[in-house]
């Protein structure tokens, strides 16, 4: 999409830090002591399934929802206490939540005529956004005249239109078909590295957060687990539910034997703390460091094959029944139909090692 020549839009930069935030609805526990600092211009996604608290903690951010405990502070100044309507930050909603009887340019300024801006300065800002977001043809319009896309794409101008200090975006793309939901994706990362602003992304959906975030935090049960850019989350998750959360993840027995674990008949380094020697435990390996080889004798049989492009998701049942994926490059897949027998080689590469799961 174009962009703005001569951008006059000016956005403000801003950290935030949400320090030891804490907050139960009844017994339910939302928020457990939460700590989050975002840097100047940084996008922080915050990932994890449903009743994780991530959505919390943006409404807390907004003003929308009030803690137990913590605070929360906007370049350094305590904004706790402070109503949603004096937090100067934009939000964008999963709903779009344009006004029906506007056109799509009083839609986008509707903010700065609340501000009391006159008439020629709404214009002018309200104009230079929907050409920022690419629609400048649609100030006319009405919403049930546009996309879905389109629409999310005017909320979006709607909520940069009163410059905000931070951008809050609440599952913005959730209503959307997949091949519009990764164009408008791709779309709010552009438009918020032109402008520099300092935004939270929530979302479920973790190609969404590991495409578009600048740092990914994972939470579970109230807390963040792990924050961290998206390369090294997956790479080098702290936890064994980010390991499971984010990507595939196969759990493979092992025994610890000091700082390595023998798995597969191999022995590979552990990654974080080990077990003591002796324990028996889950070794969590990615399909992609999995390769398996056709053998006659191999303890392995192909289950299922799935065709992803370059790489095929090879399903295999090992001796002991457990079933394992390996990402193999699809032109050596071809090999591996179902009913193989195959032998399995793991990588020589440090493993993220639990608990094991009852089998």
């Amino acid at each position: 999409m174009p962009s703005v020549k001569e951008n006059t839009i000016v956005t403000t930069a801003a950290a935030v830090e949400l320090r030891g935030l804490r907050k139960s609805y009844g017994e339910v526990v939302a928020l457990a002591n939460l700590d989050l600092s975002i840097e100047p211009g940084e996008l922080i996604a915050l990932l994890g399934p449903s009743g994780c608290g991530k959505t919390t903690a943006l409404r807390t951010l907004a003003g929308f929802e009030t803690t137990d405990e913590g605070k929360v502070l906007v370049d350094g100044d305590d904004i706790t206490r402070l109503p949603a309507n004096k937090r100067d930050m934009g939000m964008v909603f999963q709903a779009y939540s344009l006004f029906p009887n506007m056109t799509v340019l009083d839609n986008v300024s509707f903010g700065l005529r609340i501000r009391k801006a006159n008439s020629a300065e709404r214009t002018r800002r309200a104009t230079e956004l929907l050409e920022l977001v690419g629609l400048p043809e649609h100030a006319a319009r009405f919403p049930h005249q546009l996309s879905g896309g389109q629409q999310q794409r005017i909320a979006l101008a709607r909520a940069l239109a009163i410059q905000p200090r931070v951008l809050l975006l609440d599952e913005p793309l959730s209503a959307l078909d997949a091949l519009v939901r990764v164009q408008l994706r791709d779309e709010i990362r552009r438009v918020q590295t032109e402008l520099g602003i300092t935004t939270l992304f929530v979302t479920h959906d973790q190609s969404e957060a590991l495409s578009i975030a600048d740092r990914v935090g994972v939470m579970y049960q109230g807390k963040l687990e792990q924050l961290a850019a998206p390369a090294e989350l997956y790479s080098r998750p702290a936890t064994a539910f980010v390991a499971e959360f984010v990507g595939t993840m196969n759990r493979l027995p092992g025994l610890m034997n000091g700082g390595t674990v023998t798995v597969a008949g191999r022995s590979l380094p552990v990654d974080g703390t080990a077990p003591a020697s002796g324990s028996e435990v889950d070794v969590l390996v990615r399909p992609e460091a999995i390769t398996l080889r056709p053998a006659e004798d191999g303890g392995g049989l192909i289950i299922a094959t799935t065709f992803l492009g370059s790489v095929t998701r090879v399903r295999a049942r090992l001796a002991d029944g457990i079933e394992v994926s390996a990402d193999l490059p699809s032109h050596q897949a071809s090999a591996l139909t179902a009913g193989t027998h195959v032998t399995l080689e793991l990588d020589e590469q440090p493993v993220l090692v639990a608990a094991p799961l009852p089998r």
